[in-house]
């Protein structure tokens, strides 16, 4: 079939949870799919920002199902804390692992667990979500986990030794490294699926060069006239409505398969709807998956049994 970004087909009566709903590609993301009628749970830090989500949501979808789950991915209690709440929904169907730091200090933190922030954030919170709802999303014939990938990892060399930057720390590799982790799991997960013959299936989705000053304005989310230097950016990058094309199409394309990975369809501006594309060879690495894998189950205390 042609993939229509417009045109996503109808998901009444299935759940989809997408952390970092309430804003940027997440909130762009969960907007598209309220519009195929499915339910969609916003996990953010902010209620009040997930309540504006949502108002911004119902403008466009009046009739919206939508629920809300408080997660702060920096704190495996508060991730613990979200996880049952989304295991207490009817059903659980998508999973979208979007939410993360894109910004951050030029000195080394850690979480409450002692975990690299960036890492613990952006991926750890994600790793130990998705092995505490697991049962729920087998429950589901259709489940489907999709990780926020970036071209980043093709930018940022892999050091598999050092990714909580122990030995040397910088804000871009360390979000590098939370992106080929996001990626290097998301393809693990998909190996072990294959494996155990379950009927579900864990994509990547990477955004391209998607930008708040060129998408869509969202009246108490985004207003793309706060960044009128980007609209300069035009030629090379495309707003955040069109980088979560990928992300929706990763989450709902019937033809979609298994490890797969989808991109903006230009390769050489980022940009473009969502296209098949091959992610860095370091992240798509076995070796890679299976060290990873086992790491974050010492990191996080959490054992993910497929």
């Amino acid at each position: 079939m042609t993939w229509i970004p417009s045109k996503p087909p109808r998901q009444e009566g299935r759940v989809f949870a997408v952390t970092g709903g309430n804003a940027g590609l997440g909130y762009f993301a969960a907007e598209q799919l309220a519009g195929t009628g499915g339910r969609v749970v916003l996990a953010s830090r902010s209620r009040d920002r997930a309540k504006q989500a949502m108002r911004a949501i119902r403008a466009v979808h009046p009739d919206a199902d939508l629920g809300f789950v408080e997660l702060d991915l920096s704190s495996l209690r508060s991730v613990r804390s979200a996880a049952a709440e989304l295991r207490a929904e009817p059903r659980l169907d998508g999973l979208v692992l979007n939410a993360g730091m894109v910004a951050g200090s030029t000195r080394r933190h850690t979480t409450a667990e002692g975990n690299e922030l960036v890492f613990g954030t952006n991926y750890l919170g994600h790793f130990a979500l998705t092995a505490l709802v697991w049962p729920s999303l087998l429950a589901s014939p259709v489940a489907r986990v999709v990780g926020l990938g970036s071209f980043v990892t093709h930018m940022v060399r892999l050091a598999a030794d050092d990714l909580q930057s122990e030995r040397r720390y910088g804000f871009f590799r360390a979000y590098g490294f939370s992106k080929h982790a996001i990626q290097g799991f998301a393809l693990e997960l998909a190996r072990r699926i294959d494996a155990t013959g379950r009927g579900a299936a864990s994509l990547i989705a990477q955004p391209g060069f998607a930008i708040d000053g060129l998408s869509d304005p969202r009246p108490g989310v985004l207003d793309p006239k706060e960044y009128p230097f980007q609209r300069l950016l035009a030629p090379i990058a495309q707003g955040k409505n069109r980088g979560a094309a990928p992300i929706v199409r990763a989450l709902l394309d019937p033809e979609a398969r298994n490890g797969e990975l989808f991109g903006p369809g230009d390769p050489l501006t980022l940009t473009g709807w969502p296209v098949r594309r091959i992610p860095a060879a370091s992240s798509a690495s076995p070796a890679f998956g299976e060290l990873l894998w086992r790491r974050s189950e010492e990191w996080t205390g959490t054992e993910f049994i497929v």
